[in-house]
């Protein structure tokens, strides 16, 4: 077999890294190539990304790739949601995108219900409803008259702001694109009455694509600045959970996801939306995949909890943390880890512990037993989710798989195979950028569809761990304390 090689370029909310990927006799070898900042910007009084900065060292990336003599096949970009750039009837951008934290949205879907009720706008894209999402940010501008979406004559999702400028053509790649809140999913095109309601047309946008097209070749000018030839761009699965999703090891159907790092995004695959009136009271969305399928998911507050806490806890190492909840109490203490208390509290121990008085239960007092809570309460709300899951879902579930950081995670991954009652097998923590790769090794003709990357991708896998499910009646016990200390 041929050696082809792609570059990757995955960028998340904190930081982004171009990565070289090796595809040889079916293994996949993945070489970080550049880390870099995704810098936000605060300034008079709004949070933006500064996409001049995350283009050079996207630049940057390429140029040291070329610097090794290494010729590759093609592209890739894969970026957090909703978020997009304004271009101008010249080609130029027009000022820096706003970022999804911006408070800007704050309180921005109830003046867009005053025109769309929730329950009509969640049924025409079976997306759920966030502050941030691109419709309530673009209605937002156009109430407060931003005089650059006045003037822009392409809005570009930030995957393909930077295809644009890495080749000169404008597309919107399906699976980003369907974090909008603004596609309908069962045509996978625009919805027209929500782009009449907010001043748009179909036009203002790039033609959608799917994932595995080729955009582009890198434009002349970046030839001339990376030392680069006229490589393809390829639009993968642009939305990063996309990508994610394309990496999971699946033999089967009957499986859900759990994208676990600092936020979980727990799912299913499904050959079509799942838009419902019970869908909708349980606050599930539905995002673009490949092969046209969709993400049925729910956002869970993930190891945030935890990160939080470490910061008032530096002197104590990872290791530490988790020989210490090793000898705690099982089940002293649960929380529900998606109130509201914890989105960004001031103290995480503190708002742990408000939550432990406001529902009469012990507040933890060691170390041990804060992360013994977080763990036991995050493993009995995936349970929770995997039980509405199996509702909705048009297939069986039989397993858990586990992708991105959390993969490495054993005790919480043991925990959540004795509370949701199912195996739990882990995947790559370099699901997103894996993912990424192999749309991108399909375009080439090197894998023929989606059962043969996963096929490929659990080859190259040294360590799929499993893990079963004990302690039944224990467990369940637990799950029914949850609930209702929970509810």
């Amino acid at each position: 077999m041929a050696t082809n090689r792609f570059a990757a370029v995955d960028l998340g909310a904190s930081s982004g890294r171009v990565i070289l990927a090796t595809l040889d006799d079916g293994s996949i070898k993945m070489d970080e190539i550049h880390r870099f900042p995704d810098p936000i910007i605060e300034m008079r009084g709004h949070f933006y990304w500064d996409l001049p900065a995350i283009y050079q060292s996207i630049l940057d990336g390429l140029k040291a790739i070329a610097a090794r003599g290494i010729g590759i096949d093609s592209v890739g970009i894969d970026t957090w949601g909703v978020d997009f750039a304004l271009f101008g009837r010249d080609g130029q951008l027009l000022r820096l995108p706003y970022c999804y934290r911006d408070p800007h949205t704050a309180g921005a879907p109830e003046e867009l219900f005053k025109r769309m009720p929730r329950s009509m706008l969640y049924n025409k894209t079976g997306i759920q409803i966030m502050d941030f999402n691109t419709v309530f940010q673009i209605d937002t501008l156009r109430r407060n008259g931003c005089s650059a979406l006045e003037a822009a004559r392409k809005l570009l999702f930030i995957p393909d702001a930077l295809a644009y400028l890495l080749t000169g053509e404008t597309v919107t790649e399906y699976t980003i694109a369907s974090t909008a809140q603004m596609i309908d999913p069962r045509t996978r095109t625009w919805d027209p009455d929500i782009l009449r309601m907010l001043g748009l047309s179909s036009s203002d946008f790039g033609h959608i694509v799917m994932p595995g097209t080729r955009i582009g070749l890198l434009s002349p000018e970046i030839q001339r600045l990376t030392g680069m030839g006229a490589v393809p761009v390829v639009a993968v699965a642009s939305h990063d959970t996309g990508s994610a999703v394309a990496a999971v090891p699946a033999e089967d159907e009957n499986y859900a996801y759990l994208s676990s790092g600092t936020w979980s995004l727990m799912g299913i695959e499904s050959p079509e939306p799942i838009i419902t009136e019970r869908s909708f009271k349980m606050n599930f969305t539905n995002e673009g995949g490949i092969d046209g399928t969709s993400r049925v998911l729910k956002n869970i507050c993930g190891m945030w909890l935890l990160e939080r806490c470490r910061k008032e806890w530096p002197a104590t190492s990872y290791e530490e943390l988790i020989r210490a909840s090793e000898q705690a109490e099982p089940f002293r203490s649960l929380i529900n880890p998606d109130d509201t208390l914890f989105a960004n509290p001031t103290s995480m121990t503190e708002a742990i512990a408000e939550y432990c008085r406001r529902t009469s239960q012990p507040e933890p007092e060691s170390i041990g037993q804060y992360v013994r809570c977080i763990f036991e309460s995050l493993a009995l709300r995936y349970r929770q989710v995997i039980e509405m899951l199996k509702e909705l879902s048009p297939h069986p579930i039989h397993r858990l798989y586990v992708i991105g950081g959390g993969a490495r995670n054993e005790m919480l991954n043991r925990f959540t195979a004795d509370a949701t009652g199912i195996p739990v097998e882990t995947g790559s923590p370099e699901s997103t950028a894996i993912g990424n790769v192999m749309v991108q090794a399909r375009h080439a003709g090197i894998v023929a569809s989606a059962a043969d990357m996963r096929s490929m991708i659990r080859s190259s896998l040294a360590d799929i761990r499993r893990y079963e499910p004990r302690d039944r009646e224990k467990w369940n016990a637990a799950y029914d304390l949850y609930v209702k200390r929970t509810s």
